[in-house]
């Protein structure tokens, strides 16, 4: 489990790359995601390469509200509405009504602190 100082130099490692959201979509044409993605940011990066298992297992075991929410967009993804509800509920999130691409795309951006820049 990450501390809050692990996660703040995370967060700060991950706004020194200075991503938005189109360049880690663009990220996706590669082999592997970015140096320095949060476990939330390469679990959503391993999702949009159609690899739900790695996702799955990348936030599986976090208990941070970010690393949930994903968690909870995962299993929304997979179809178990119950078990999403149960990881929104843990992140301190209703459950998510938009469609699954809007809310990868929000995840992505909120996760990226896209509120200072530009998508």
């Amino acid at each position: 489990m990450q501390t809050q100082a692990g996660l703040r130099k995370a967060k700060s490692e991950w706004y020194k790359v200075g991503m938005t959201v189109a360049e880690f979509r663009a990220s996706l044409s590669e082999a592997r995601p970015p140096a320095g993605l949060t476990a939330a940011l390469a679990a959503l990066w391993w999702d949009a390469k159609d690899d739900w298992t790695r996702a799955h297992d990348l936030v599986n075991e976090l208990a941070t509200p970010d690393a949930m929410a994903v968690h909870a967009y995962l299993h929304r993804k997979e179809g178990q509405a119950w078990n999403a509800d149960y990881w929104y509920g843990r992140a301190g999130r209703g459950f998510y009504r938009q469609k699954l691409e809007g809310e990868w795309e929000a995840l992505v951006a909120g996760l990226i602190g896209v509120g200072d820049r530009q998508k």
